[in-house]
């Protein structure tokens, strides 16, 4: 890894306090751009760099097969990065100034109904051989579909929080934001069950992995998750932790939440991520008019 690129990811945590994964991507980002610098020009130099490989490694992007939201995010890497450069005044032009960012669609979030939620929850969380297992399913269940947590924020959780008779929990996310969230009565009260069957295990998290100083991990998550899934009789590709959020986020707009403070309950740093479930509500909607309206095409005998 060249001096600069080590200097740019030093810059991201101090000024940016950014996540550890949030680094990591970038300097996976950075190294391949230094590998594709050094192919195509045995020497190249990373701060010598100019538009027209900037606008080359954006074409190879696509030739490999890349889509083109994993092509702009790896262009954002490096206008963010050459920009730090030209603070710095280690180069003299920013040369992906003009390399135009790649056109993609978001794709849509996946969603549950209500409907499935509830059955997810009644069903997916009872009758395991392990009665641990179940109360420890219902407790993230219930937590994730009311909250609309992230899975590492989930996880991350401290008993402790559900100790106090308080109304708001203080959750700390990305780029170690912090934000208040309601938690619903029947969250708490199964978060108090798990608590209380887990009263004997030293840890401080709600979660305890194998070893109760740990949080259990993303994988172990997984496999709860799954056995939940197949006991409510729900297809398992269509239920992850992302899902659950995505489902909050939307089933609170169908009942008339307002979109800013949607973006606080999901501790979105900037609103234009948020909008992506009005589009979400938008598509819904014209699929009712398409299957349901007299006039419509599909309708029409």
């Amino acid at each position: 890894m060249p001096p600069a690129a080590e200097a740019f990811l030093e810059m991201l945590l101090a000024e940016r306090n950014a996540a550890s994964r949030t680094r990591q991507a970038y300097a996976a980002d950075l190294e391949d751009f230094v590998a594709f610098l050094r192919h195509a020009s045995p020497g190249g130099a990373l701060l010598n760099a100019d538009r027209a490989a900037i606008a080359a490694y954006t074409a190879v992007q696509g030739k490999v097969g890349l889509s083109s939201r994993t092509t702009a995010r790896r262009l954002s890497c490096l206008r963010q990065f050459f920009r730090f450069a030209l603070r710095e005044g280690w180069c003299a032009v920013d040369p992906t100034e003009t390399v135009a960012m790649p056109r993609h669609q978001s794709a849509l979030p996946r969603l549950l109904s209500q409907d499935q939620v509830t059955v997810l929850i009644d069903q997916g969380c009872n009758g395991h051989d392990d009665p641990r297992r179940d109360l420890v399913s219902r407790a993230a269940l219930e937590l994730l579909y009311t909250t609309g947590l992230r899975i590492s924020e989930l996880l991350g959780l401290p008993g402790r929080v559900f100790m106090r008779d308080a109304p708001m929990v203080l959750i700390r996310g990305k780029g170690g934001r912090e934000r208040l969230i309601p938690v619903s009565h029947a969250a708490r009260e199964a978060a108090l069950a798990l608590l209380h069957h887990d009263r004997d295990i030293d840890s401080p998290y709600l979660f305890p992995g194998r070893n109760p100083s740990k949080p259990l991990t993303r994988q172990g998550f997984d496999k709860i998750l799954l056995q939940v899934a197949l006991r409510a009789g729900i297809d398992p590709d269509l239920v992850s932790p992302h899902v659950l959020r995505h489902s909050f986020a939307t089933h609170l707009l169908e009942r008339g939440a307002d979109l800013r403070a949607l973006q606080m309950l999901l501790g979105h740093a900037d609103i234009g991520t948020t909008q992506i479930y009005t589009h979400v509500m938008q598509e819904r909607l014209r699929q009712v008019l398409t299957q349901h309206h007299p006039l419509s095409d599909e309708t029409v005998s």
